[in-house]
């Protein structure tokens, strides 16, 4: 079935990659040249520049890298941030090589990304993927700056992901997980959706987490301290831990970093080379980890009521037919991750505009609220609660204001998919729902420049 009325030839130009480049470049390392490849690929330019992270893996390919390009385009309509759809890969085993080492491949990377435009703050803006993290992303900003010594003003911006100290912004290394949490609250608040069996929140309800990478750590952190969800068990590539009671992230993270893996956590049943965790009975099933981790194989023993995509493309095809047809209710990847790119956006409009989010409005926002809590004392003859003093009268930091808009975008692409669900019940589910109105975005914006 057809959902959208494309003009003749677009719905093909959409589908396809503009372009999918392969370097190859060797390093000379431990006494010896060796030889690395990698890919970038640009989606669509309808909106530019282009943004999407680059990932290291021993298993990447050029398209797995054209897919994955094609959902960030998606992705960017979907929350309405001005970007295309780009997507990069190294293939390699970065816990092969020491620091030093990935240091001189990922600058050797970086040069051959910049000699074919393929980084820079107004054409091409990588982030970190799996395998990569704000420590690459702040080589790759500082080899591209030494390349091009006429754009060092706006140079931060060719990446996002940074460091603080490198230009980087508060908030954005657990933007993703914070995502999570305010697509599972916009769910579960409007009362046009399921909930969980009614539910209309998170107080008690159970969580199996797939993925204890930054994703899952950080929704697991968020849903269980501030919802007060129990994150029964926490499933990783080696095995599974549980507790019915709920787990304590923070010390489970502690655990993990100490001995290298989840398995043996203090106070939990450990099920070694296990991979049936996601199998477990719970409220809310989060596959944070690889793509395909739900199959035809397993789909049929999911057990979970609200299936909620942190990783990208978790499941497949087929798996997605049977959960529908059991009554499960899927939120797509195309809206629940999307919080990295949202964030992404803010940082990188903060190297361009080269002014810290609050600095212009910190002080006044203060001093409007310390007016307001004077007024309501004299007005009352109370003092104001000293609990929520403080908070009141905080102007707001980087942080707060990060999230603040976060939240605002996750909220309003929800209702956006939710509006269309009750105007087009015939889409049904909210997978296609976003679709729909991502794909409608893109073919307008390719309409409106002659395309």
């Amino acid at each position: 079935m057809t959902f959208l009325d494309l003009p003749e030839g677009l719905a093909e130009r959409i589908i396809q990659c503009n372009s999918t480049y392969t370097v190859r470049f060797g390093v000379r390392l431990r006494g010896r040249m060796y030889s690395f490849i990698g890919w970038r690929s640009v989606h669509s330019e309808h909106s530019e520049p282009v943004k999407g992270g680059i990932r290291y893996a021993p298993n990447a390919d050029a398209e797995e890298v054209e897919a994955l390009a094609a959902l960030m385009t998606l992705k960017c309509s979907l929350v309405d941030v001005p970007f295309g759809g780009s997507k990069g890969a190294l293939k390699i085993d970065p816990r092969e090589w020491t620091p030093q080492e990935l240091e001189r491949i990922t600058r050797r990377f970086t040069q051959e990304l910049n000699k074919r435009g393929l980084i820079g703050p107004g054409v091409n803006v990588p982030a970190p993927d799996i395998g990569t993290s704000e420590r690459e992303m702040a080589w790759m900003m500082d080899e591209f700056r030494r390349a091009n010594p006429t754009d060092v003003v706006n140079a931060r911006a060719c990446v996002t992901g940074k460091p603080l100290s490198k230009g980087g912004i508060a908030g954005r290394t657990e933007a993703t997980g914070r995502g999570v949490q305010f697509a599972i609250q916009s769910y579960l608040r409007d009362p046009r959706t399921r909930g969980l069996n009614g539910r209309r929140d998170l107080k008690e309800a159970s969580i199996v987490v797939q993925g204890f990478g930054n994703v899952g750590y950080h929704a697991a952190k968020f849903l269980s301290e501030e919802d007060g969800a129990r994150v029964i068990a926490v499933t990783e590539r080696d095995g599974y831990v549980a507790n019915p009671k709920g787990l304590s992230i923070e010390l489970l993270k502690r655990h993990q970093f100490q001995t290298g893996s989840v398995l043996g956590f203090p106070g939990a049943t450990s099920a070694v080379d296990d991979m049936s965790g996601i199998e477990l009975a719970c409220d809310v099933l989060i596959p944070a980890a690889m793509e395909n981790a739900i199959h035809s194989k397993n789909a049929d023993r999911i057990k979970a009521h609200l299936v909620v995509e942190a990783a990208n493309g978790p499941v497949t095809f087929e798996a997605d037919k049977i959960l529908r047809s059991r009554g499960i209710t899927i939120l797509p990847d195309l809206y629940v991750n999307a919080g990295g790119v949202v964030v992404s956006y803010f940082e990188w409009v903060k190297n361009l505009t080269h002014i810290p989010f609050g600095l212009m409005e910190r002080r006044r926002r203060e001093r409007r609220n310390q007016t307001i809590a004077t007024a309501l004392e004299r007005m009352t003859g109370k003092q104001f609660p000293a609990d929520m003093r403080d908070e009141f009268l905080e102007g707001g930091a980087e942080i707060d204001l990060v999230r603040s808009g976060l939240e605002d975008v996750m909220r309003s692409t929800w209702a956006r998919i939710a509006n269309l669900m009750e105007e087009r019940p015939e889409l049904g589910d909210y997978r296609t729902a976003a679709y729909v109105a991502s794909i409608r975005q893109i073919a307008e914006a390719y309409e409106a420049i002659g395309i």
